[in-house]
C-alpha cells in the first residue's frame, strides 16, 4: 500500500491522483458490489465526498488510503439494503433438457462483468496490474457476494490491498480483535464454498488466445464439433439475465445446436477481448440491413487447457465498456 502522504493544503492536486487511482478504485468497489456500473456510480461518489471534505484530511495516512476508505464506506451504505448478486448458477441446479424454457428474469440481481480495460492504469505495477486481474476473477467474484458486507470488506482491504488490521478497523469504526474476527469469518466461508484454487492461477495469455481463437471460430460457424473440442466434459453454459443454466456436454451441446446455431438468422459475429482478467468475446448480431450490432459480452473460464464454463451476459453497453465497437460491417 502507498505510504505517500500529501498535505491537506495541497487540495489542487487531488484531481491528478483520483484520476491516476481511479481505475483501482473501480476494481475495489467492483468487488464490493458485483456490478461494474454500481462500481462506476459509487467511484464518482467518492470523488464527490473527497472534493467536500479535502479541508478535513489531515493527512495522517495517505490520499490514497483516504480515498479507499471513502469509497469502502460508500459501498457499505450503498449495499446494506441490496440483494446479493449472483449468476444463473448460484439461483439452482443446472436444467437436464436443452430444450428448458429459456426467460428473462429481470427481478434478479444479476453479477455483472468487468472489462479487463478498466483495469489498466499508467504507472501501475505489472505485477499489481496480476494481483488486481486475478481478485476480479467471476469465480471469485461471485464468491464473494455469499459474504455480509463488513466481512467483504474487511476480506478485500486485507488480502487484495494488504492492509493492516489497526487501518481496516479505522476505516470501519470497529475494534482490531473485531477486524480479526470479521476476517476469520470470511475465510471460514469462503473455504466452505470451496473455490476452485487451480482457477484462479495466473493465465497463460497465449493458450488463452489460441483457445479463444479457436472458440470463436467454431461459435461462428455453428459447428458443434469444433465447439466439443475446446471444452470439458462438465462444460457449463449460463447467460444472464436467465436463471436457466446448463452443464454437461449432453445437454450443453444439443442446446447449441438447435436453439443458438439452428436459429432463424442464427448469423454471429465474435471480437476477442478480456473481462475479469479471463478471456472473453464481444458478440453482435445482424439488423435489417446487414450491419451486425453489439447484444453481449461472452466470459470464458479456463481450466486444464479446456473451457470449463461460458457465461453470457446479455447487454451491448458492456461491449463498448470493454472499447470495442457497437456495430460492425460484415
Amino acid at each position: 500500500m502507498s505510504t505517500e502522504v500529501i498535505s491537506p493544503t495541497s487540495a489542487g492536486c487531488l484531481p491528478d491522483e483520483f484520476g491516476r487511482l481511479r481505475n483501482g478504485l473501480v476494481a475495489h468497489c467492483y468487488q464490493m458490489t458485483g456490478s461494474y456500473q454500481d462500481a462506476e456510480d459509487v467511484v464518482q461518489e467518492t470523488y464527490l465526498r473527497a472534493m467536500r471534505g479535502m479541508e478535513g484530511f489531515e493527512a495522517r495516512s495517505s490520499l490514497k488510503t483516504w480515498l479507499y476508505r471513502i469509497a469502502t464506506n460508500t459501498c457499505i451504505t450503498a449495499l446494506n439494503h441490496r440483494s446479493r448478486r449472483v449468476l444463473p448458477a448460484g439461483l439452482g441446479p443446472p436444467a437436464s433438457d436443452p430444450g428448458a424454457h429459456v426467460f428473462d428474469d429481470e427481478s434478479v440481481a444479476w453479477l455483472e462483468p468487468l472489462p479487463d480495460v478498466t483495469l489498466d492504469q499508467r504507472d501501475r505495477d505489472p505485477g499489481e496490474v496480476v494481483v488486481m486481474r486475478e481478485s476480479v476473477r467471476l469465480a471469485l467474484i461471485a464468491a464473494l457476494q455469499y459474504l455480509p458486507v463488513r466481512q467483504r470488506a474487511a476480506f478485500l482491504l486485507r488480502e487484495v490491498l494488504s492492509w493492516s488490521a489497526a487501518e481496516i478497523a479505522e476505516t470501519l469504526g470497529i475494534s482490531v480483535p473485531a477486524v480479526k474476527s470479521l476476517l476469520q469469518r470470511a475465510r471460514k466461508r469462503l473455504d466452505e464454498l470451496d473455490l476452485p484454487a487451480q482457477r484462479l492461477a495466473p493465465p497463460d495469455l497465449e493458450l488463452e488466445r489460441t483457445l479463444l481463437d479457436r472458440y470463436i471460430a467454431a461459435f461462428e460457424a455453428g459447428d458443434a464439433t469444433a465447439i466439443r473440442a475446446v471444452i470439458h466434459d462438465d462444460f457449463s453454459l449460463e447467460a444472464v439475465p436467465h436463471p436457466v443454466w446448463f452443464q454437461g456436454l449432453h445437454v450443453c451441446l444439443p442446446f447449441l445446436e438447435r436453439r443458438v446455431f439452428a436459429a432463424p438468422g442464427r448469423a454471429i459475429r465474435l471480437l476477442p477481448t478480456r473481462a475479469n482478467g479471463q478471456p472473453a468475446a464481444a458478440s453482435y448480431r445482424p439488423d435489417a440491413s446487414g450491419t451486425f450490432r453489439a447484444e453481449g459480452l461472452w466470459v470464458l473460464t479456463i481450466f486444464d487447457g479446456r473451457f470449463s464454463r461460458a457465461i453470457k451476459f446479455h447487454d451491448p453497453a458492456l461491449v463498448t465498456a470493454a472499447g470495442l465497437p457497437a456495430q460492425i460491417t460484415p
